[in-house]
C-alpha cells in the first residue's frame, strides 16, 4: 500500500502538465463509447479502424472549433492598440475617484507610471505563450491517449471495475454518476457559454462597448464560474462608461446585465441541470475552484465530478457502515 500510494503521488505530480490531455481524452471516450461499441459490435468494424474513424470525429466536431476559437481569442488579443498612458489615465482617475468618495487610496503613489505598467507586458506575453503552448501539447497527448482508451476500452473499464473497492451496486452506481457528470459538463458548460457569450455581445453591440467581439468571447469564457461569472465582465464595462460619463450607457449596459445576461444565465443552468444532471450549484461553484486550481481548464469539467464523487463515497459509507 505504501508503494502503490507513494508511486501514485510521484506519478500525479509528473504527469500534471499533461493532465488536460489525459482528462479530454477521458471526457471524449465517455462521450463517444457508445458509438464505439456500435461500430465494433454491431458493424463488426476492427477496434484501430473504429478508433480512427471516431478520432476523425473528435477532431473535425470538437478539436478544430475548439483550436479556431483559441486563435480567434489570441488574434484578437494581438489586435487590440495598446495604449499605456490612456490605460493608466483611466486607472488613476478611478483611484482619485475612489479615494474623494471612500479616502482609500488604492496605491502607496499619487498615480502610477508608464514604466510599471510595461514592464509587465513581457510577464503577460510570456504567460499567453504558455498557454497556447501547453494547450497545443495537451491536444496530441488528448489524441494519443484517446487512441489507446478506444481500442481497449472494454479492458479498460473491466480493469476499473474489479479495483474499485465496493460491492456491485455501489460500483454501477459510481460508473453511472460518472458518466452522467461528465457528459452534462462537457455539453452543458459550452453550449452555456455559447449562450451567454452571444446574448452578451449583443448587449455589447448595442450599448457600445469596445471591442464587443472580445468582451464577447471573455463573457464566454467567464460563465464557468456560477452566479457571479459573466459579472465579472459587464460590471467593469459598467464602471468604464461611468468613467468616460457615458451615464445612458452604463446604465443601459447595467440593466442589461441584470435582467437579461443574468436571468439567462440562471435560467439555462437551471434548464441544462434537469436535462442532463441535477447537480448541486455549490457543488459546481466549488468543484471549478478546486479543478482549475488541480488540472487547469479540464478542471471546469472534473472538479465538480471530483467533489461530487467525495459526496458520494460518504453517502456509500453512511449506508453500509452507519445506518
Amino acid at each position: 500500500m505504501i508503494i502503490i500510494l507513494g508511486l501514485g503521488i510521484v506519478l500525479f505530480v509528473e504527469f500534471l502538465p499533461f493532465m488536460s490531455g489525459i482528462l479530454g481524452a477521458l471526457t471524449a471516450y465517455i462521450i463517444v463509447r457508445k458509438q464505439m461499441m456500435y461500430l465494433t459490435r454491431k458493424k463488426q468494424w476492427k477496434n484501430s479502424f473504429a478508433a480512427m474513424a471516431i478520432m476523425a470525429e473528435v477532431v473535425l466536431c470538437f478539436l478544430i472549433p475548439l483550436s479556431l476559437f483559441v486563435w480567434l481569442i489570441v488574434n484578437k488579443i494581438q489586435s487590440v492598440h495598446f495604449d499605456p498612458n490612456n490605460i493608466l489615465a483611466t486607472v488613476n482617475h478611478l483611484s482619485d475617484l475612489i479615494y474623494q468618495k471612500s479616502g482609500i487610496r488604492l496605491s502607496e503613489n499619487r498615480s502610477l507610471d508608464t514604466s510599471s505598467v510595461i514592464s509587465y507586458i513581457p510577464v503577460i506575453g510570456e504567460t499567453i505563450m504558455s498557454n497556447v503552448s501547453s494547450f497545443i501539447m495537451n491536444i496530441f497527448v488528448l489524441l494519443f491517449v484517446l487512441y489507446f482508451m478506444l481500442t481497449g476500452g472494454e479492458r479498460m473499464e473491466k480493469y476499473i471495475t474489479d479495483i474499485l473497492p465496493f460491492n456491485d451496486v455501489n460500483k454501477k452506481e459510481m460508473l453511472h454518476k460518472v458518466r452522467i457528470l461528465v457528459r452534462s459538463n462537457a455539453i452543458g458548460i459550452p453550449l452555456l457559454a455559447i449562450v451567454q457569450g452571444c446574448v452578451a455581445f449583443i448587449g455589447y453591440i448595442i450599448f457600445g462597448s469596445p471591442n464587443p467581439f472580445l468582451f464577447g468571447i471573455l463573457t464566454c469564457f467567464a460563465t464557468i464560474i456560477p452566479i457571479i461569472g459573466t459579472s465579472l465582465v459587464w460590471i467593469p464595462l459598467v464602471i468604464y462608461f461611468i468613467l468616460v460619463n457615458d451615464w445612458v450607457s452604463a446604465t443601459g449596459l447595467a440593466l442589461y446585465g441584470l435582467i437579461v445576461i443574468t436571468h439567462i444565465d440562471n435560467l439555462t443552468r437551471f434548464i441544462l441541470q434537469k436535462k442532463l444532471a441535477d447537480t448541486h450549484p455549490l457543488i459546481t461553484v466549488f468543484g471549478v475552484i478546486i479543478g482549475l486550481s488541480l488540472f487547469g481548464f479540464m478542471g471546469v469539467i472534473f472538479g465538480p465530478i471530483l467533489l461530487a464523487m467525495f459526496f458520494l463515497c460518504l453517502n456509500m459509507f453512511k449506508k453500509e457502515y452507519l445506518v
